[in-house]
């Protein structure tokens, strides 16, 4: 799919953005990767990572700018869409500034992806779309309502959600901040003891991400079959490795749940069992072709998917961070 492909990633210089990147030139043989983000510092470091591949264009821009979005799009095959504001407390605080991105600049990768007939467009979402709460997770909804329903504007470009939670070691994530506070001789806060959250290795986040951009025909929701943990779990194993320091409880920040959800008991009818790694969505009044697709999936096994679903114990949380390289 990806071989001899024009490919253009939002949000390029983040830690999905620079693991796609990463794996698709690894994968595939690619013609370009269009790295499209408004951060010239970041490009500049990346660009030194990668040893000034030319494989890869960098662009600046913001996909708040839709003629800034419709010219980096131009003769572009598939369209990856990381690009968000995404830390929950920030978006709180910011509230135009977070819809201007995450609603307006979807609908941007949308229109430019029509008009310059790009044949699939990928978009990133967060169990946080799920019966949010919170401003961050109420304009990712919204971004999931765009895409799929972008598929019928166009008879040609395709569009389809990726949904997932936690990915380990992505930028702000609180894997690397526990260990920075370990390290610092504590103490170690956590907002509840009670929390829960799903997580997951960047690599295996991007492979998940290969196999629905590839698998899928349009309209679906791919959701990533995710281990969940306890964060006290996750912090007293990271406390065992790293050393004694103190715990502190700081109080749930605005806009957090105690349990993230990937699929609501509200979508759990429209939901199948994909594969071993993936849960599918699809949407109401799906049409024919999906129906077609799917039909012999079996049904979702849960009244909802939440982080309190299927809890890792200590051992698979050790054995997580290794995977992830954080032990």
């Amino acid at each position: 799919m990806f071989n001899n492909s024009r490919i253009f990633i939002s949000g390029a210089t983040g830690s999905w953005g620079q693991t796609l990147v990463n794996m698709l030139l690894n994968k595939y043989e690619v013609e370009e990767i269009v790295c499209f983000s408004r951060g010239e510092l970041q490009q500049v470091l990346m660009k030194r990572k990668f040893k000034n591949n030319p494989k890869l264009k960098f662009v600046i821009g913001d996909i708040r700018d839709y003629n800034a979005v419709y010219t980096a799009t131009k003769n572009v095959d598939y369209i990856f869409h990381l690009a968000a504001l995404k830390h929950v407390p920030v978006c709180e605080e910011n509230v135009q500034e977070t819809i201007k991105t995450n609603i307006d600049g979807t609908i941007n990768i949308v229109n430019a992806s029509i008009e310059n007939r790009v044949k699939k467009v990928i978009d990133v979402s967060s169990d946080k779309a799920v019966e949010p709460i919170n401003l961050y997770g109420m304009t990712k909804s919204v971004g999931e309502k765009t895409i799929i329903q972008a598929n019928d504007l166009s008879d040609y470009t395709k569009f389809v959600c990726i949904r997932g939670g936690n990915v380990m070691g992505s930028s702000g994530s609180v894997i690397p901040l526990f260990i920075e506070q370990i390290k610092a001789g504590g103490p170690l806060t956590i907002t509840h003891k009670e929390m829960t959250r799903f997580f997951l290795t960047l690599e295996e986040a991007i492979d998940l991400l290969f196999k629905a951009s590839i698998d899928s025909i349009g309209g679906e929701t791919f959701v990533m079959n995710m281990p969940a943990c306890y964060i006290t779990d996750l912090a007293e194993v990271l406390i065992d490795e790293y050393g004694k320091v103190e715990v502190k409880e700081m109080g749930i920040r605005p806009g957090e749940k105690l349990d993230e959800t990937l699929i609501s008991h509200h979508e759990s009818k429209l939901s199948y069992c994909y594969d071993e790694n993936y849960f599918l969505t699809l949407p109401v009044g799906y049409n024919q072709k999906l129906a077609i697709r799917y039909q012999d999936l079996d049904p979702f096994p849960y009244n909802e998917f939440s982080s309190k679903t299927k809890i890792l114990n200590k051992k698979e949380i050790k054995e997580m961070l290794q995977k992830g390289n954080f032990l």
